[in-house]
C-alpha cells in the first residue's frame, strides 16, 4: 500500500536546497509517483522558491509566507510541518539529509506522534508499513527497519536518492497562514548568518565529489595538490582532523566523527591513513578512492580503489590527466 507524503522544503538564500529535490525523489518512491507528494515551503521567499517546482509533477506546493520562519529556529518549522501533515492527511513526512533536516525530523515525529528514521538510503512501501535501509555503527553495518503505524518521518542520506525528472505537470500553489506557533519557540531570533571558511568549489556537505587531504601531504605548502585535483573534478575540498588540528586548513573542512559527515558519489582520500574517527565521516560514500604510500593503511580496507605510491607523483599526474580529458 502506498501512502501520500509531505516533503518539508529547506530554503537557502531564497532558493530550494538540493536536499529538498532529493527528498521529493524519496517521497515519490513511497507514494508511487510525484503525484502523491505535497511540498511545504515556509518563509519570506517561499512563493518565489515554489516556482522552482514547476513541472515537478507533485500534487501541490503549500506556501506559508511568514518571516518568522526565516528568523526563528528549526523548531518553528517543525510545528508548521506537523500541522500541515495533519491537515492534508499524509502518512509520511520526508526531509532532506542535512543538519537542518535531521533536526526537523525528530521534532516533527515528536509533535506528530510518528515513527522516525534518519540517514535513510533506501525506502519502499511494505504493506501498511514503510521499509527503510540505512548505515549504522559509523557505516560498518547496514540496518533494515520496518516502520509501522499510520505516521512515518524520514530523513534521507545526502545523494542517496535521485531528483525527479522535470517533465510533469506544474503543481498548484496553496498559500496558507502560519499555524499557531508557540511563543517560547519564537524567543531565539537569528539576526545574521556568517559563512564559515571553506574551500573553493561546492559546499562540503552537499558535494557529489569530495577530495580530502591528510598528514601524508607533509605540510600546508603541499595542500594545493588536493585543491588542484578537486578543482579539476569540480569537487569540494576536505581534510582529516590531523590537518585541521595542525592549522593547515580551517576546521570547517574537517571530515570525520568530530567534523562533517559526507556521502558523495566519489570520495578521494589523499595521504589519509584512515583512522576510525575519519572513516565514520565518509565510509558511506558511493565510491572511495585512496592514495597512500602505506599499503597497510586502514583506509584501504574501505576503499573501492586503492593506489599505493608516492602521492607527490600520483596526484599531479592524475590532475593533469583529468584536465586533459575534460579539455577534449
Amino acid at each position: 500500500m502506498t501512502r501520500t507524503a509531505l516533503v518539508v522544503g529547506e530554503l537557502s538564500q531564497g532558493r530550494l536546497a538540493g536536499a529538498t529535490h532529493e527528498a521529493i525523489g524519496a517521497a515519490a518512491i513511497v507514494s508511487g509517483s510525484p503525484a502523491g507528494v505535497s511540498v511545504l515551503l515556509a518563509g519570506r521567499s517561499a512563493r518565489t522558491a515554489a516556482g522552482e517546482l514547476a513541472r515537478s509533477g507533485v500534487a501541490r506546493v503549500v506556501v506559508v509566507e511568514d518571516p518568522r520562519f526565516d528568523a526563528g529556529p528549526p523548531a518553528v518549522l517543525a510545528v508548521q510541518a506537523a500541522a500541515t501533515a495533519a491537515r492534508i492527511g499524509v502518512g509520511v513526512v520526508v526531509v532532506g539529509g542535512t543538519t537542518f533536516g535531521r533536526e526537523i525530523a525528530g521534532r516533527v515525529a515528536a509533535r506528530w506522534d510518528g515513527a522516525v528514521a534518519t540517514g535513510v538510503t533506501e525506502v519502499a512501501p511494505e504493506g501498511e508499513s514503510v521499509r527503510v535501509r540505512r548505515p549504522v555503527f559509523g557505516g560498518r553495518a547496514t540496518e533494515t527497519r520496518v516502520l509501522g503505524g499510520p505516521r512515518v518521518v524520514l530523513a534521507i542520506r545526502p545523494h542517496a536518492f535521485p531528483t525527479p525528472a522535470s517533465d510533469g505537470p506544474t503543481p498548484p500553489i496553496e498559500v496558507v497562514p502560519a499555524a499557531d506557533l508557540p511563543a517560547p519557540l519564537l524567543g531565539p531570533i537569528r539576526t545574521g548568518v556568517e559563512s564559515a571558511a571553506a574551500g573553493a568549489g561546492p559546499g562540503l556537505s552537499d558535494a557529489a565529489i569530495v577530495v580530502s587531504g591528510g598528514r601524508g601531504l607533509r605540510g600546508p605548502e603541499n595542500f594545493h595538490l588536493v585543491e588542484e585535483l578537486a578543482a579539476s573534478l569540480g569537487a569540494a575540498v576536505g581534510a582529516s582532523r590531523a590537518v585541521t588540528d595542525a592549522g593547515w586548513r580551517p576546521g570547517s573542512l574537517q571530515v570525520g566523527q568530530t567534523g562533517k559527515a559526507v556521502s558523495p558519489q566519489l570520495y578521494i582520500a589523499v595521504g589519509i591513513s584512515g583512522a576510525i574517527q575519519h572513516l565514520v565521516g565518509m565510509v558511506s560514500s558511493r565510491v572511495i578512492v585512496a592514495i597512500n604510500s602505506d599499503a597497510s593503511a586502514p583506509i584501504f580496507r574501505v576503499a573501492d580503489y586503492g593506489v599505493v605510491g608516492d602521492l607527490f607523483e600520483i596526484v599531479p599526474a592524475l590532475t593533469a590527466e583529468i584536465r586533459r580529458v575534460r579539455a577534449t
